[in-house]
């Protein structure tokens, strides 16, 4: 397994690509946790804290396929690092003004999310490109996946320790200065200057007009929702067990779960159409959630939520080649970018349908709407099989996609994107 992993990072580029992509990422992974810090810290009441962070998640979910689709069509250079340098700009504004006047939080914040880079999609888009083989990729988009576990347990501590040692508003800045300099390390990388989208039609729904693409971001909003009540149904629990610390354990379960899961997908090649195997993975994650109701014992929580999390992470791999097969030629960038999306605004409605769940029934009505989540997912990407087999033949004036398709390297359908 070792060895695959290593082979990969070795790559040109690979190691390099990956760790700006996560280092850029930091602002928007810890975005609702150092808004909710520094408003409270200057003062403000939790019920503004949280409409500012709900405001930087709205913005971020319409900018996300808004600034994947300028990408897709100006190159990664001219969009994401004005993107970044204007995201980091907006919290910035947020830390100098401060959470009391009348409309300036909300601006900065909204400017803050609005511009956030869509660096994921970007660095999806580049794998092709840069490992060449398939097998290769499969195993990124596998550690991708996982790395962004590390990162949603490393970013918060970052924080925390920027608070610790100087103040919440230098937290949000120094974050912010990271991220502007991670999407610095991206954009000005070779694979990063060179990529090129295919040629796209022209079409008002762009990466939407694909009803396999359609089907999956459905399936993946419900996937979000399962995860998001699971992150509320995890306080109620803890707080049935008298301490907090108690959710921390289950969900570094469900972390540590989608790290061993991840790892363990991407470190072999899968036979068959990847559509297929998602099928059967959603399946499996569904299962995964559904034992959580049960509500054992500290320690058999933690057992139940590792189980809960082994899914997750090879889901969202196996998703990555799937948006990538169906995503209409020179989309890809926005199509990585819508699934972001609806993964996140499944994970906020989850939040908001778990609360009031949590408030009548408990822990255990929060945990059964992560297992409706999970079953709903399965029931979309089932019932909506037929939109979602072989991706339809794209043309390409008789020539091939990309220099990858050329050489015969990756599968039929995998065409991220080109070099120039």
């Amino acid at each position: 397994m070792g060895a695959g992993y290593g082979e990969l990072l070795r790559a040109r580029h690979a190691a390099r690509l990956l760790a700006g992509t996560l280092v850029g990422r930091l602002p928007n992974a810890t975005a609702s946790l150092s808004v909710v810090l520094f408003v409270r810290a200057e003062g403000g009441s939790y019920a503004l804290a949280g409409s500012l962070a709900a405001v930087y998640g709205v913005c971020t979910a319409i900018g996300q396929p808004l600034l994947g689709r300028a990408v897709d069509r100006w190159g990664q250079p001219r969009v994401m690092l004005p993107a970044a340098v204007l995201s980091a700009l907006g919290m910035a504004l947020l830390a100098v003004a401060g959470p009391d006047l009348p409309v300036v939080p909300w601006a900065a914040v909204a400017i803050a999310g609005l511009f956030t880079p869509p660096l994921e999609g970007g660095l999806r888009a580049l794998w092709p490109g840069v490992l060449r083989r398939a097998d290769q990729v499969h195993a990124a988009y596998a550690l991708d996946a996982v790395a962004q576990e590390v990162m949603y347990v490393v970013g918060p501590l970052l924080v925390t320790l920027c608070v610790g040692f100087w103040s919440a508003g230098v937290a949000l800045l120094v974050i912010n200065a990271l991220g502007v300099l991670g999407a610095l390390s991206v954009v000005v990388s070779g694979p990063s200057r060179r990529w090129r989208s295919g040629p796209r039609e022209a079409h008002w729904l762009g990466a939407l007009r694909s009803a396999g693409l359609r089907v999956l971001l459905g399936s993946f909003f419900f996937v979000g929702l399962a995860l998001g009540s699971v992150e509320v149904a995890a306080v109620a629990y803890a707080d049935e067990r008298g301490g907090q610390v108690v959710a921390s354990y289950l969900l570094s379960a469900l972390s540590a779960g989608a790290l061993v899961g991840g790892l363990v997908y991407g470190a072999r090649a899968w036979p068959g159409r990847p559509e297929g195997r998602l099928r059967l993975l959603i399946g499996l994650l569904a299962l995964g959630y559904l034992p959580l109701v049960l509500v054992p014992g500290v320690a058999g929580m933690t057992a139940l939520g590792g189980l809960a999390g082994l899914f997750l992470a090879p889901s969202l791999a196996c998703a990555f080649v799937v948006v990538d097969r169906h995503a209409p030629k020179g989309t890809v960038t926005e199509a990585f970018s819508w699934l972001v999306t609806m993964f996140g605004v499944g994970a906020a409605t989850g939040a908001s349908v778990s609360g009031p769940a949590v408030g009548s029934g408990g822990a255990v009505a929060g945990f059964a709407v992560a297992g409706a989540g999970g079953l709903a997912a399965l029931c979309v990407i089932l019932s909506m099989k037929r939109f979602l087999g072989e991706p339809p033949v794209q043309p390409t004036a008789g020539a091939p996609t990309t220099e990858n398709d050329r050489n015969g390297a990756v599968e039929p359908g995998f065409r991220a994107g080109r070099q120039a």
